[in-house]
């Protein structure tokens, strides 16, 4: 079970930008998307998320999100985290958090909210910080930390690492690597391709729109060739 990505297609007013791509994000998996700029990542992400409008079907377990808002979309269980480390710059990180949690119950929202200060305990002491006052690291952290308030069953992470200081991607790499643990589903991209398939579970390479590749990641370890030929796709 997890996410169903079928025929999966979004074009702008120039040209079609994701071309009926198809592929699977289990629960307790780490799928890498990578591909040169302007592939179709970050705009695959924004469709399944809801942002776009887009063509094909997108299924979580039996649930079909495919006409879904991006609301309906994030309470069903999949939450995107988008480039740019994006925050309520104006908020305090502890309103970043109640707002992520609007559609929960004051319950679930104090405990998602404890639960995202579990995996992330370096924002317990910035709670009343604005969170544009914050590093870049920071920032990437309350922004996954927005995701995880949420719910989700599905994390997708848009360049989790642009920008970011080495020992932050560390600390970053040991969250995905507790949220797989702990049966969530991560479609991970990512600018450094060695960091996404030393993670990643299965991995795909889209070029042109299009998946150039898909299977195992220790394959394009081994076969830099076979990379090369699926970025100029």
């Amino acid at each position: 079970m997890g996410l169903s990505i079928r025929e999966l297609t979004i074009e702008t007013a120039t040209r079609r930008v994701v071309d009926g791509v198809s592929f699977d994000v289990p629960e307790g998996q780490i799928v890498a998307l990578l591909g040169p700029n302007g592939a179709g990542k970050s705009e695959l992400v924004l469709g399944v998320a809801g942002v776009l409008p887009k063509t094909g079907r997108v299924k979580l377990a039996e649930a079909d999100l495919s006409a879904a808002n991006p609301q309906t979309i994030r309470a069903a269980g999949i939450a995107a985290v988008p480039e740019g480390h994006q925050t309520l710059a104006g908020l305090s990180v502890q309103d970043n958090l109640r707002a992520a949690g609007a559609h929960l119950s004051d319950a679930d929202l104090a405990m998602q909210t404890n639960y995202a200060l579990d995996v992330f305990p370096e924002l317990t002491c910035l709670l009343d910080r604005r969170a544009g006052t914050l590093s870049g690291g920071q920032q990437q952290m309350v922004a996954i930390a927005q995701a995880l308030v949420s719910r989700p069953r599905v994390l997708l992470i848009d360049e989790m690492s642009l920008g970011l200081a080495p020992v932050v991607i560390e600390r970053l790499i040991e969250v995905l690597e507790r949220l797989r643990t702990e049966g969530l589903g991560i479609l991970l991209i990512e600018q450094f391709t060695q960091l996404a398939l030393g993670l990643a579970d299965e991995c795909h390479v889209i070029s042109q729109g299009r998946l150039q590749f898909s299977g195992d990641p220790s394959d394009l370890l081994r076969d830099k060739g076979l990379l090369e030929r699926a970025y100029l796709g």
